[in-house]
């Protein structure tokens, strides 16, 4: 190991001892605990101090989602697991393509499942990785990295760069190396961790909040949310035919049986489903409707109603 490699780990605020922690091993189980909750408290306030950034990501993901274009998380180990969570769960939540957001690991699938931290260390890996994702400008890079280093990211970043694609740099640390190569920087400083340099604790916790956050909100920006609901669910099982029926039922406040009827005729998508039943729109017309105003479910109500007035 290279004397810069330790001397770059000794800057890092996440790779410090926690001074509030030093006795962690002479602490009851109801102590420990409670250590970590106090600890977990301060990640909301790291998150508070870097609204404004992401804010600006999510403006550039949400323009990039309106031209065709793709979030494509990258990490390492526990940042980039976070990465194919987030990923993952976009689909069946927001009834996008698998492929609107997609997440690379360093290490590929079987990365996800078990440790393979030696992946991390090539540059080279991550523009190959996007290089097979056929990146191009309009998509938009997140790289994913706590201590801000991870080589695995920072090639990614470098390539996205250099053909021009929008990037934006999560890491716990200020000064990070990923945040050179990114157009939008998002740095909650979390502090040292309970247990030293286990970033998988209080930096996990901030870089899954603000994924939450990145796709939640550029979702919403989208069109894939009336008043707070999910109106763009994908009823694939039981449960998610269920919660489409519950959303209808919310959205509208009709009964159980109006609201599977709608659904039935509208193959069971909620969007047009809630335009059906609060305009009395033909299946067809609502399709219609909601195209013409780019998928915003308020909107197209407002104007069908105009419609009907005059």
């Amino acid at each position: 190991m290279s004397d810069e490699l330790l001397n770059t780990l000794s800057t890092l605020v996440s790779e410090e001892r926690n001074p509030a922690t030093m006795d962690l091993d002479t602490l009851d189980t109801l102590e420990l605990v409670s250590r970590i909750n106090n600890q977990d408290k301060r990640v909301p306030l790291a998150i508070e101090k870097e609204l404004p950034q992401i804010a600006k990501a999510v403006d550039l993901i949400t323009e990039a989602f309106k031209c065709g274009g793709r979030l494509i998380y990258v990490g390492a180990g526990t940042s980039g697991r976070l990465g194919v969570l987030d990923a993952t769960e976009c689909p069946p939540t927001f009834g996008v393509n698998e492929n609107a957001v997609i997440a690379l690991i360093a290490g590929g699938e079987d990365a996800v499942f078990r440790s393979l931290e030696s992946a991390e260390d090539s540059p080279e890996m991550g523009r190959q990785d996007l290089l097979r994702k056929t990146l191009v400008k309009k998509d938009v890079v997140v790289g994913i990295a706590a201590s801000g280093r991870t080589p695995y990211v920072v090639g990614a970043l470098q390539y996205a760069t250099s053909i021009g694609a929008k990037t934006v740099a999560l890491a716990c640390n200020t000064g990070s190396e990923i945040a050179r190569y990114a157009d939008i920087a998002i740095t909650p400083v979390v502090g040292p961790e309970v247990l030293t340099g286990s970033t998988r604790l209080k930096s996990g916790t901030a870089q899954k909040l603000v994924l939450n956050m990145l796709t939640t909100a550029s979702m919403v920006r989208g069109g894939k949310c009336y008043q707070n609901l999910m109106v763009d669910i994908k009823a694939t099982n039981a449960k998610l035919v269920a919660r489409a029926i519950r959303i209808v039922m919310q959205a509208t406040e009709c009964s159980k049986k109006e609201a599977s009827d709608v659904l039935q005729q509208s193959q069971y998508e909620v969007k047009p489903a809630i335009l059906m039943q609060l305009t009395n729109s033909s299946y067809a017309d609502a399709i219609n409707t909601l195209a013409e105003h780019s998928g915003h479910l308020r909107t197209a109500i407002s104007t069908q109603h105009e419609s009907t007035e005059n």
